[in-house]
């Protein structure tokens, strides 16, 4: 509930909350008409602090060396730069992509930044790297998702290639402990663990193990696979796979329909500036601009942006990279 009012309170600045519902209404009405429709900026903006990543996870594109685009961190100036386009606008701020946001030296500068915008602040991290426990706390920060796939050495290093299990589970557990200690309402702390066929039986324990530690939610979440041989990933019991799948093929479980959320309430921009249609455009395959080049709003409304949506609304599986997307997936899962 805390998380949640927070949330809003955010939307109560500037043109937040009318922008909000009318980039809502534009959607539905978009849906209702077969046409796209965009009149409002998006309710969220997902920026990357950076694409470069400690780990080696292999079913990650920064991590598996499977991405093609440039590695870099986003400079203060340009984030301080879309940060003052937005603020009227946009209410919350997605601080990942690919990559690990802490690895920016930069990172809780920019959390700084937005939190006195009054912007809600949310960011993911592997947390198997040195933290500052008390700056994360002090940058305003509002929410934090910390990966951990696994309640033993064994299981997690299965998956978090050159993760460091105790170092993991020492920076969550600081940061719980430096929040109550600086009398802190934020950030929410959320412990979010993938389940893949090495880990699915440890859900019952992981849930005691949570609770000890004191965070406040523990998301399940299920894993994307990419090629057949990701086949091996996948939780033995289906309930717990966003796929159905057999020895050698697997297949989304649920339609592909001819409609994408995303693409009308959260666009990405990448650590260089460049424009992503969503997160699932990991190489920027859709070339529509860069935020150094031209304004949010021109990037937002642009024609080659349009096309794409009216392509969407129209005939989803022609774009490749929406035929393996979690939008309209059930991705977090009650177990």
């Amino acid at each position: 509930m805390q998380e949640t009012t927070k949330l809003l309170q955010s939307y109560l600045h500037g043109k937040r909350l009318s922008n909000a519902i009318g980039s809502y209404l534009d959607y539905y009405q978009s849906l209702s008409c077969k046409k796209a429709i965009v009149r409002h900026l998006p309710p969220a903006l997902m920026i990357e602090p950076t694409n470069i990543c400690n780990l080696k996870c292999p079913l990650c594109p920064s991590g598996n060396g499977t991405l093609k685009r440039s590695r870099g961190m986003m400079s203060f100036s340009v984030f301080k730069n879309i940060v003052d386009q937005i603020a009227n606008q946009i209410g919350m701020l997605i601080l990942w992509n690919q990559g690990e946001p802490y690895l920016n030296p930069e990172f809780n500068r920019m959390v700084r930044y937005a939190a006195d915008k009054m912007l809600y602040t949310m960011t993911s991290t592997n947390a198997s790297l040195s933290m500052d426990h008390e700056k994360i706390v002090k940058s305003g920060l509002d929410k934090i998702i910390i990966s951990m796939d696994g309640i033993s050495e064994e299981t997690y290093n299965n998956y978090r290639i050159n993760g460091n299990y105790s170092l993991v589970l020492k920076n969550m557990e600081r940061l719980v402990a430096t929040r109550e200690r600086l009398r802190s309402k934020t950030p929410y702390i959320v412990w979010q663990f993938i389940i893949m066929r090495h880990n699915e039986s440890e859900i019952t324990q992981v849930k005691q193990m949570a609770r000890d530690i004191g965070v406040d939610k523990l998301d399940f979440k299920t894993v994307q696979i990419y090629r057949p041989e990701d086949i091996k990933f996948l939780p033995t019991d289906h309930k717990l796979s966003r796929y159905s799948f057999s020895e050698n093929n697997f297949e989304l479980r649920t339609r592909l329909l001819n409609r994408c959320r995303r693409i009308w309430t959260q666009p990405v921009i990448n650590w260089d500036g460049e424009f992503s249609i969503c997160c699932y455009d990991k190489d920027v395959s859709f070339k529509i601009g860069n935020i150094n080049d031209e304004s949010m709003d021109q990037l937002w409304h642009s024609h080659k942006l349009m096309k794409i949506r009216n392509t969407i609304l129209k005939e989803r599986a022609s774009i490749e990279i929406c035929r393996n997307c979690g939008e309209g997936i059930v991705q977090k899962i009650k177990v």
